[in-house]
């Protein structure tokens, strides 16, 4: 009976150890993320509360270049209010399917993950809202769908407490 605990203790405590993103590991095709935010992109999306209720939609053109590992992200946003916005993100390439990420917005540095067709990112990003500023965490799962077509679904929380998510589709022009 003991090692039947200790072996059932074992295999909860390796299953809790495994990231996420490996079970995705055998997706084809396999995101080369490179490759992918190499040149013009066009994304649409939109924020839903935590209730799920739509909150803003945006329209987002982008350009990638790269330089051996280290790649440049240009977006520039459009909301359905008319405002507008610009997000440049720095990229590294980490090797092993690791990547980090720097933007004006972003706290620290954004860390993800390729496993398959799929890339987890981990981040804090500064958020302006009514005239404060709140430190917000990112989950970000971006879905490679084919070679010009990527899902990207982002779930947004604080001190733990989900607030709501972001859904993007990226299109390669």
């Amino acid at each position: 009976m003991k090692k039947l605990c200790a072996l059932m203790l074992l295999t909860t405590l390796s299953a809790c150890s495994s990231s996420p993103i490996e079970q995705y590991r055998q997706l084809t095709p396999a995101l080369d993320l490179k490759q992918f935010l190499n040149g013009d992109l066009e994304a649409w999306g939109q924020f839903q509360d935590r209730s799920g209720a739509l909150v803003k939609r945006f329209h987002v053109d982008m350009t990638g270049t790269w330089q051996g590992n280290k790649g440049e992200l240009v977006e520039n946003f459009v909301y359905d209010d008319g405002t507008k916005q610009q997000r440049i993100w720095h990229l590294t390439d980490k090797g092993n399917g690791r990547y980090e990420g720097r933007a004006d917005d972003v706290v620290g540095v954004a860390q993800g993950q390729i496993a398959g067709s799929v890339l987890n990112w981990h981040y804090t990003m500064a958020l302006p809202v009514n005239g404060k500023t709140y430190h917000v965490q990112f989950d970000d799962w971006m879905y490679l769908h084919d070679s010009q077509t990527m899902v990207n679904r982002a779930a947004m929380s604080k001190f733990g407490f989900k607030l709501g998510e972001v859904t993007l589709f990226f299109k390669k022009k």
